[in-house]
């Protein structure tokens, strides 16, 4: 038996993509939206962040993850540039904060806004509740997900709907889009 391929780069073909680390328990952000946990954790290959840079038009994210990180130009590390859009109940009383449009609509008027924004790239969406509700609705063309070798056990989850039912996903790198994913970890001693 062979090894799962590594994905393919991404491209810029304007789509939504419901894009996080996660750690192995399903957590793509600490208590309090911390993202310390990510520190030492190295890219899956050389050139992915440049890869995501590129093929991203705008980002779509919530109010919790913008009053965590309100400076939209840290997004990749300061390299990437581009619309910022934050659904929120209550634009309100956001902070002003430059390239980002806080919206209050519909999830499904937002991709519309944050695709056209996106300009045939992808709108990167960068919340769990909102991939959540987009998912439900089948507006999510792909999820791209990294695993980091961390177990958080608290945070923000990437998909909790308690009492929801199961979401059935294909794989896209390799042959079996149904085949299970094996990874192998052992503890760090310290």
């Amino acid at each position: 038996m062979t090894s799962l391929p590594d994905t393919e780069p991404q491209t810029a073909a304007g789509k939504v993509l419901w894009h996080f680390s996660m750690s192995l328990d399903g957590f793509v952000a600490g208590p309090d939206h911390g993202m310390g946990w990510l520190a030492g954790v190295t890219a899956s290959r050389p050139g992915l962040i440049q890869e995501y840079v590129e093929t991203t038009g705008a980002v779509l994210g919530g109010r919790d993850g913008f009053d965590a990180y309100p400076d939209a130009g840290t997004t990749y590390g300061g390299a990437w540039e581009g619309s910022v859009f934050v659904l929120t109940h209550h634009p309100e009383d956001a902070p002003p904060s430059a390239n980002t449009t806080f919206l209050n609509c519909d999830v499904a008027e937002a991709v519309r806004i944050g695709l056209e924004a996106a300009g045939g790239k992808n709108l990167e969406i960068l919340s769990a509740s909102i991939g959540r509700q987009l998912l439900e609705r089948g507006l999510i063309d792909e999820i791209d997900l990294h695993i980091a070798p961390v177990l958080l056990g608290d945070g923000v989850r990437l998909f909790d709907n308690p009492g929801g039912s199961p979401i059935r996903l294909e794989l896209l790198n390799g042959e079996d889009p149904s085949v299970e994913i094996n990874v192998r970890y052992r503890p760090v001693r310290t």
